[in-house]
C-alpha cells in the first residue's frame, strides 16, 4: 500500500478476495463467521496496515472493547509468571479488537469494561466475583461453576511421579502449597493416585510458596527423608527451596535425591542445578483464555464451561 493513503475497507475486501459486508461482519461480529474466514481477513488487514475504527464500532455495539485483567495475588511471588500469560491474551484480544486493562483490587470500579479475566481468586472472593454484572472468566481451576481455564495440574504431578519411579527413585514425597485451593487439591490428587493404583503410601507436607520455606523445611527434616528419594513440588519456588535445602545438608543432587517442581517460567532455569519441571503452556492459555471472554462478551454472557491444557514434564538436572 501507499504509505501516504490510507487504506479503506475496500482494500482489504480486494485482497482478502471477499466483499466489504464479509469484512464488516469479521471486523464487528467475529463470533459469526469461520476461524478460517477470520484469518484471512486479518491476514489482508495487516498486509494493507488497516486499522478500524474502534472507537465507532464501541459505539454501534454499546461497547468498550475493553477487557479487565485483575490479579488477585501477591505479585512478588507470581512474577514472572503472568509476563507470557498476558502476552498470550494481549495477542488474541487485539486480533479481535480488544485492549487489555489490568487492574487491581482497589481499582477494579473504574472505568468501564466489557468484560473481566481474574486470576488468583480464592474462596473469600466468590460472593463480590459472582455479583459482576459483566462476563468472568477465571485463570485458575475452581469448583464454584465459574468458566475457567487452567493446565491439568492432577495430570502434571500423575507424570511427575510417573517420571521418577521410571528414574529408579524408590520413596516419593510431594511438598505441597498450604492453601485450600482447587489447583492444589489436583496436583496433590496426581501424585496420590499414582501411588495408590501402585500401593505405595503418599506421604505430603504443605508450607508456604517460598523458596525459604522448603529450604527451612529440608533442614530441619532431612533425617526423616532416606536416599534415593524423589521430591515432588508444587511450585517451582518449593523446589527451589528444597533443592538449597538439601545442599546446606551437604546431599547430592540428583543421586541421592532428585527434585521436580512445577509451573516452567523461569525459576526452573536459575535454580543450581538446574529443575526438572512440569511446564504449563502460558501462551496459550491466555489465547484461549482472551477467546473464552470474547466469546461471552459475543454471546451475552453465555457460559462456557473450562479448557485444561496439557502440560509438558521436561527433564533436567535436578532428577537422573
Amino acid at each position: 500500500m501507499d504509505g501516504e493513503k490510507m487504506a479503506t475497507l475496500n482494500d482489504v475486501a480486494k485482497l482478502a478476495n471477499v466483499s466489504k459486508m464479509t469484512v464488516s461482519r469479521v471486523i464487528n461480529h467475529p463470533d459469526k463467521v469461520t476461524d478460517d474466514l477470520k484469518e484471512l481477513v486479518y491476514q489482508a488487514m495487516r498486509e494493507t496496515n488497516y486499522h478500524p475504527n474502534v472507537a465507532a464500532k464501541a459505539l454501534v455495539n454499546n461497547r468498550t472493547q475493553i477487557i479487565k485483567f485483575l490479579i488477585l495475588e501477591d505479585l512478588d511471588i507470581t512474577e514472572p509468571y503472568y509476563m507470557k500469560l498476558l502476552v498470550g491474551i494481549a495477542m488474541d484480544l487485539s486480533k479481535q479488537q480488544f485492549s487489555l486493562q489490568l487492574v487491581i483490587p482497589d481499582n477494579i470500579d473504574i472505568g468501564d469494561c466489557d468484560g473481566y479475566i481474574i486470576t488468583g481468586m480464592r474462596h473469600k472472593d466468590l460472593d463480590w466475583i459472582q455479583d459482576l454484572k459483566k462476563p468472568v472468566v477465571i485463570f485458575g481451576e475452581n469448583h464454584y461453576d465459574l468458566d475457567f481455564v487452567d493446565v491439568d495440574n492432577k495430570k502434571g504431578t500423575m507424570e511427575a511421579t510417573r517420571y521418577a519411579l521410571e528414574e529408579g527413585y524408590e520413596h516419593f514425597v510431594f511438598i505441597g502449597i498450604d492453601m485450600d485451593e482447587a489447583f492444589e487439591y489436583s496436583r496433590e490428587a496426581g501424585y496420590m493416585e499414582f501411588l495408590q493404583e501402585r500401593q505405595m503410601a503418599p506421604e505430603i507436607y504443605r508450607m508456604a510458596n517460598h523458596s525459604h520455606s522448603g529450604s527451612e523445611f529440608i533442614q530441619a527434616h532431612i533425617d526423616q527423608f532416606e536416599p534415593n528419594t524423589c521430591f515432588i513440588c508444587a511450585s517451582d519456588r518449593l523446589g527451589l527451596g528444597i533443592e538449597r535445602g538439601l545442599q546446606a545438608c551437604h546431599k547430592q543432587i540428583p543421586d541421592q535425591y532428585g527434585v521436580i517442581g512445577f509451573d516452567g517460567v523461569f525459576l526452573h532455569q536459575i535454580a543450581s542445578p538446574r529443575l526438572t519441571t512440569v511446564k504449563q503452556p502460558e501462551v496459550e492459555m491466555g489465547s484461549a483464555i482472551a477467546q473464552m471472554i470474547v466469546d461471552k462478551v459475543n454471546q451475552n454472557n453465555i457460559p462456557q464451561g473450562h479448557k485444561l491444557f496439557a502440560p509438558e514434564l521436561v527433564p533436567s538436572e535436578s532428577t537422573r
